[in-house]
């Protein structure tokens, strides 16, 4: 007991800062606002985490803690300093501001960016919608064009749902092949799974066998039997040559009844591995032998993520890994890649209303890109900012920003194109905790509680878990009189945009299932224990509220062909849309002269997107901050460990650090995304820490995957020469 005789409480929570949800056992000592947290560990109770958390969960409390963390609504003055205002007026001059500038330019001169907080927030997820019908503009962005959006595509056109997403039975596998990802530092991602470790572990114990394909040789590759380098942005030709061994060399067993296919055989005839090796970097014999350990194994998955979908066939590649699973019969049955049914379906909830997703019903105004499930590629917002509209045309330009969560300046292509865009706004509005690079343009900031002030629920990411589980976390601390929740500042604010003279139809039902009124009398609470009730779980919110280490609803199951969301119960195997893409890569990739240099980002498990910088618990130690690079090319360039490289795109040039490594295979470089925090007007609570440079400034809005929109972030062309040298040489590619 402490010295005031009141004994230490305990809370349990589920961590919510990355995919893992992991389980949290929180020790808290005292009452009310003199509740201090004691120790935060992993919960050993949590049937899914089973007590593993990676060193970001402790930092939940310094982002609590965080004296940078914004706790009242701030406003930019004229000198540029920001003056706090009280809430009624933060809202009704956030509301004023942007109803101005639509009734000066139009509907669509309204853009907005949602950061991927949001996703790990059910208030958002619920509200957010309505905060966007509110405005009623087209020009919608979002963290999904940098990360998953090919993911959601191939779901889309294969399966009839963008959140329908096929997850690795990785507890009963017996074979797994990795493909651009790193579980191991990422915990999982479009694959929730805590733990990761000694999942990987287990498969080896078993007598299966793990595969990494990657151009370096990351954490994964520790708990992996093989690892093949492959040159960055060459996946598509991996995956059409093993398609091409399976189609022409092997036996494949029979297509499941539901599945509808063209031949097969005849579009990936050109891409045999002799044909792709030079390009990939992998030997014809490693990749038939890479085959051939599929086929073998009781059971297999292939599993490609973010070092897959950034690039510039991403969404082919998505598409390809699920045609192999489905051909080779690993395809929704144990140990290969199946279908959750959490709790929240939220694939059925959405069906069930009219949304399974759509493509391509509006373009972009500049660059003519095609939006997706309601949103354009964020590489194309700097440009439809920038660009004047020709009136004439009809045409409308954006004009001022909402950003929810998110620091799109450092997390998406170009930065200083974005950076430029954003300081040519006319008004911008954010939801978010704190003063960043990109919410310093604001005219009005609105701070909602801390992660630990408010109730969690996994909405989404129970929907990619590697088994089906269900928890709700109650709330740790109370929030100061006065503050407010993320979802409450939305609804003021769609609320107030749709009074007076704006109001529209929206005003009395926003969705067809949500209304205001509905959502301030149930709150978001109450509505995620109406859908947890529409489910088949048996759950209610009664229920988790009395397991707080969350229940377990058991493995993934065969759900073929009911799960899936087309009309006619059929999944599409080769939709018309990958075909004609397919022809873009022969042109291209076939015929390509490689770079000497390509740039591709990195993660560290102590780091998370561009948000995490400011907990000394987590940024402390060795600068993680580094440009990568193998010894031969170091040699080449004469550069030593520690020296500095001048790295140069089509867009920016910076100045790094190097650090020499053999992880990397020669021509590839490599720096950490989320990084170069403290620009002008942006204060950190670590300033004396370096903040590294941002690897965006770096990527190319125009280097994008045309098929989805999404930006391709690796395999970035890029010129490289000695920082101080005299004469300097540069060495490398042309640039594109």
């Amino acid at each position: 007991m402490s010295e005031s005789g009141a004994a230490p409480a305990i809370h349990k929570r589920t961590c919510c800062l990355c995919e893992a949800t992991c389980g949290l056992e929180i020790t808290t000592q005292g009452q009310g606002a003199e509740k201090q947290i004691l120790s935060i560990k992993g919960d050993k109770d949590d049937p899914f985490s089973r007590g593993y958390i990676c060193p970001k969960a402790t930092a939940l409390q310094d982002l609590h803690d965080d004296p940078d963390r914004l706790t009242k609504p701030v406003k930019k003055m004229a000198d540029g300093s920001w003056k706090e205002i009280s809430w009624k007026q933060a809202i009704r001059e956030a509301v004023a501001g942007l109803k101005g500038v639509q009734k000066r330019h139009g509907r669509d001169s309204i853009g907005s960016y949602l950061g991927n907080p949001n996703v790990h927030n059910y208030g958002n997820l619920l509200v957010g919608p309505m905060l966007l019908k509110a405005l009623g503009s087209k020009n919608k962005f979002s963290a999904t064009s940098v990360d998953q959006l090919p993911h959601h595509m191939a779901s889309y056109f294969m399966f009839g749902h963008q959140l329908l997403m096929p997850i690795p039975d990785i507890d009963h596998t017996d074979f797994m092949l990795i493909i651009g990802g790193n579980p191991v530092a990422s915990n999982g991602s479009i694959m929730t799974v805590p733990d990761i470790k000694n999942r990987l572990k287990a498969i080896n114990e078993r007598g299966g066998r793990v595969v990494l394909v990657d151009p370096r040789r990351s954490e994964t590759a520790k708990f992996a039997q093989q690892h093949l380098f492959i040159k960055p942005g060459q996946d598509i030709l991996l995956l059409l040559s093993l398609l091409f061994v399976f189609t022409h060399e092997q036996q494949l067993p029979a297509l499941p009844e539901y599945v509808d296919s063209a031949d097969l055989k005849s579009l990936c005839a050109e891409f045999s591995p002799e044909n792709t090796a030079a390009i990939t970097g992998i030997d014809a014999k490693a990749l038939r032998e890479l085959a051939a350990q599929w086929l073998a194994a009781k059971s297999a998955v292939c599993y490609g993520r973010m070092g897959v979908s950034v690039q510039e066939f991403g969404g082919l590649c998505q598409w390809l890994i699920n045609v192999l699973n489905v051909i080779t019969g690993n395809f929704d049955r144990q140990g290969g890649a199946m279908f959750t049914q959490p709790a929240v379906d939220l694939p059925a909830v959405l069906a069930a209303r009219g949304s399974r997703g759509h493509y391509d019903l509006y373009r972009s105004r500049v660059r003519d890109l095609p939006e997706f499930g309601g949103e354009f590629p964020v590489a194309a917002l700097a440009e439809e900012i920038l660009t004047e509209a020709d009136k004439s045309k009809g045409e409308t330009q954006i004009k001022a920003m909402v950003t929810v969560a998110g620091n799109p300046i450092v997390a998406t292509p170009n930065s200083q194109q974005l950076n430029k865009a954003f300081e040519s706004l006319d008004f911008m509005v954010s939801v978010d905790g704190f003063i960043n690079e990109t919410t310093r343009h604001a005219n009005i900031i609105l701070p909602p509680v801390s992660q630990l002030e408010r109730d969690h629920y996994d909405l989404i990411f129970n929907n990619f878990a590697v088994r089906n589980v269900a928890k709700y976390s109650q709330p740790l601390f109370t929030p100061a009189k006065g503050s407010r929740h993320d979802w409450q500042i939305l609804l003021d604010l769609a609320s107030g945009f749709n009074s007076g003279a704006n109001a529209g139809p929206v005003k009395k039902r926003l969705t067809n299932w949500l209304t205001y009124q509905s959502i301030r009398w149930l709150k978001p609470k109450g509505v995620l224990n109406k859908l947890m009730a529409s489910g088949k779980s048996g759950l209610d919110l009664k229920t988790l509220e009395q397991s707080p280490q969350g229940v377990d609803l058991g493995e993934l199951t065969p759900q073929m062909p009911k799960r899936l969301f087309h009309k006619n119960k059929r999944l599409a195997l080769t939709p018309d849309i990958y075909l004609q893409e397919l022809d873009r890569v022969k042109e291209t990739l076939l015929q390509r002269t490689t770079p000497e240099f390509v740039l591709i980002g990195r993660r560290h498990i102590r780091s998370n997107n561009s948000w995490m910088h400011n907990s000394q618990r987590l940024i402390k130690g060795a600068d993680r901050c580094t440009l990568m690079l193998n010894p031969q090319d170091a040699e080449k360039l004469n550069v030593a460990e520690g020296g500095r490289l001048s790295v140069k795109s089509r867009v920016a040039s910076l100045e790094v650090p190097v650090e020499i490594t053999d992880e990397l295979m020669p021509g590839v470089v490599s720096l950490p995304h989320g990084y170069g925090h403290g620009q002008k007007g942006v204060q950190l609570n670590q300033a004396q820490s370096n903040p590294g440079v941002n690897t965006n400034e770096l990527t190319d809005e125009l280097f994008i995957d045309e098929l989805t929109g999404n930006t391709a972030l690796n395999g970035v062309p890029v010129e490289l020469c000695v920082v101080n040298q005299e004469n300097p040489q540069a060495l490398a590619s042309e640039v594109a």
